[in-house]
């Protein structure tokens, strides 16, 4: 069994990301993203063919941290700029 890891996909906007959730369906449609939050929760050896998918349609996959309150308590630290 593949190790479990959470990725997020970066996309230019709404329309690019629907576009990679398009191709990703049409080409593998036995492989569903688990949804969870603003991340995916996927098969380590699915990662480099989302990032194939990702190129296609102008969207950067990105492998997410595995607790994503640290980030969101890391960035809370973080001062805040421009302001």
């Amino acid at each position: 069994m593949a190790q479990r890891i959470r990725v997020e996909v970066k996309a230019k906007d709404s329309f690019w990301y629907q576009a990679f959730h398009v191709e990703w369906q049409d080409r593998f449609p036995e492989r569903e993203l688990a949804a969870d939050s603003a991340s995916f929760l996927i098969d380590s050896d699915w990662l480099e063919d989302l990032k194939e998918v990702g190129k296609q349609v102008f969207c950067q996959i990105v492998v997410a941290p595995q607790n994503p309150e640290r980030r969101a308590w890391l960035n809370a630290l973080k001062p805040n700029r421009g302001k």
